[in-house]
């Protein structure tokens, strides 16, 4: 820790005069402007808001607190820490997210890694160990995590990664070479499963995963004001939350091996929903769920008939 703060011991509110700073009279500005932005985090991110603008680990910062920091370094902290109090998510002002012990390239065209997420990979993974050559699909990349994920987990496995943004499997591309797997993973732009229909891949793959948006419309407007800077089209579920979720579980059956799973992502309160849909057909049987770490049932595998 390099040391307490005062959050109003800094006149932060025109930064753009400022010239010259010391690396310590910097931690403390930011600390004061994030925390009047009503961010509570505020001490520990301006750390590493500066950790990451100035190349500095938290010890460095500490030891060189005295230095004075010159342009263009100065400025683009500021920059930095001034994107953070509009709320704009850390993620996106320093630019990664760690997931599954991997850091991944992240901008405002992908949805945010979260760490409930990882038990989708967790529940595909255990599927597949042992399997040589295993055919898996990632629905809705997005940044790549999952897909990306389970190549590094599964060093024989096959990936085919859909989106339908191109912005979202450009950057998912970044990651995959960034991550040594670029090889083994197929990024395929398109809606859904249309990329795998296309090439005609019907009854190959061992598991197929999804994170789906899975937000209901009138809930979006309740959530957190970071949550409005990540793409729209990521979060919202339609009317009820489980628009996409009636798509995979109708479409998917028919890409799947027999015996192989869908592993799908659901949000606090929408797996018996889904679990009632795959019941409703006749396409699937032996039914899990898998609660997070917070004790909500987050994952649903769904095994073809």
């Amino acid at each position: 820790m390099i040391g307490s703060i005062s959050p109003i011991a800094f006149p932060y509110e025109q930064p753009s005069l400022i010239s010259s700073m010391t690396i310590g009279e910097l931690w403390r500005a930011g600390a004061a402007m994030l925390a009047k932005a009503g961010i509570s985090n505020f001490e520990n991110e301006s750390v590493w808001i500066l950790e990451s603008a100035l190349g500095l680990d938290r010890l460095a910062l500490h030891l060189r607190r005295n230095e004075a920091i010159e342009e263009p370094d100065l400025g683009h902290a500021m920059t930095l820490l001034e994107r953070r109090t509009t709320r704009e998510p850390l993620q996106y002002v320093l630019g990664t997210q760690e997931f599954c012990g991997l850091d991944f390239q992240v901008t405002p065209d992908v949805l945010i890694p979260r760490p409930e997420t990882e038990l989708l990979v967790e529940v595909v993974r255990h599927k597949c160990a042992g399997m040589s050559g295993a055919l898996i699909a990632d629905v809705g990349t997005g940044s790549g995590c999952v897909a990306i994920a389970l190549a590094r987990a599964l060093p024989t496995a096959i990936l085919y990664a859909t989106d339908r943004s191109p912005k979202a499997l450009s950057l998912a591309q970044e990651n995959a070479k960034r991550h040594g797997v670029l090889d083994r993973v197929a990024f395929l732009l398109g809606d859904l499963l249309s990329p795998l229909q296309k090439l005609g891949l019907y009854g190959r793959f061992v598991a197929i995963a999804s994170n789906p948006p899975y937000i209901a419309e009138d809930e979006l407007r309740a959530l957190q004001p970071e949550v409005r800077f990540e793409p729209r089209m990521a979060l919202d579920g339609g009317h009820d939350g489980l628009r996409f979720h009636r798509r995979l579980v109708y479409e998917v059956s028919d890409f799947l091996q027999p015996d192989g799973i869908l592993a799908i992502e659901v949000g606090e309160g929408q797996a018996i929903h889904v679990s009632g849909l795959a019941q409703d057909g006749e396409n699937y049987y032996n039914t899990q769920t898998f609660q997070d770490m917070a004790g909500i049932e987050r994952v649903i595998s769904l095994k073809k008939r």
